[in-house]
């Protein structure tokens, strides 16, 4: 008898611990996809995140891919520039926003689609929303046409957040949710279409204050906005 209970008492005690160990692992599971860098972590990634930021003049600190308090900070501040959660921590959407790898499948799947779509009709929505539709969808392929140029970042959001390349993005109106013409006038933009034939610049000429962007060639003329090369 003493040796059955014995047995019993063992045998709870492994089923309970490969209970734990499996809620252990798929918790260790759950932060690598939902949590990718935060205060403390070490590595590439961390040096990208870096590098990113200071570009565009978040981080201040050496890019030693230690994500110290200098990290965390400029994570913040970033986050809270563009209505993200505020917590420090570089998840997916705080990468994705950045224009890095999210350790999530992307581009084609269903997830990276609705992420870029997302964004890029508040983009639209943001710069575009009073022009006629092709028009839109004209914004939207400046866009993407600067994601295949080498010039530019080589993603949705890396393009968008470059500094100083868009105004809504420094006056907040980036956040706003898009309507249904900017959502489809981003889904015509991505399967192709594009009415500028090839232009990476577009501004208003009755309130254009940039020198430098006169200086572009204009290829054509949508509603109030120049498309230039």
């Amino acid at each position: 008898m003493r040796k059955k209970t014995a047995l019993l008492v063992f045998a709870t005690i492994l089923t309970v611990f490969a209970l734990c160990n499996q809620t252990y692992v798929t918790r260790l599971l759950d932060k690598s996809i939902s949590v990718l860098s935060g205060f403390g972590s070490t590595g590439q990634e961390v040096r990208n995140i870096q590098q990113r930021l200071k570009e565009w003049g978040y981080y201040h600190g050496e890019v030693d891919g230690i994500y110290g308090y200098l990290t965390y900070s400029a994570v913040r501040d970033f986050q809270a520039k563009h209505g993200l959660t505020v917590d420090g921590i570089a998840g997916p959407e705080t990468l994705a926003a950045i224009g890095l790898p999210t350790g999530q499948a992307s581009g084609s799947d269903a997830t990276g689609d609705s992420r870029d779509l997302n964004l890029l009709a508040r983009l639209i929505h943001g710069e575009a929303r009073g022009e006629p539709y092709i028009g839109q969808v004209a914004v939207g392929a400046v866009v993407l046409n600067r994601v295949r140029d080498p010039r530019f970042p080589n993603t949705i959001a890396g393009v968008i957040y470059q500094p100083g390349a868009f105004d809504v993005v420094d006056d907040g109106q980036i956040n706003l949710p898009p309507n249904e013409t900017a959502i489809k006038a981003a889904r015509d933009a991505l399967n192709g279409w594009d009415p500028t034939y090839g232009c990476v610049y577009y501004y208003n000429p009755a309130t254009a204050t940039s020198s430098w962007i006169w200086s572009r060639q204009v290829v054509l003329k949508i509603g109030k906005h120049n498309f230039a090369i």
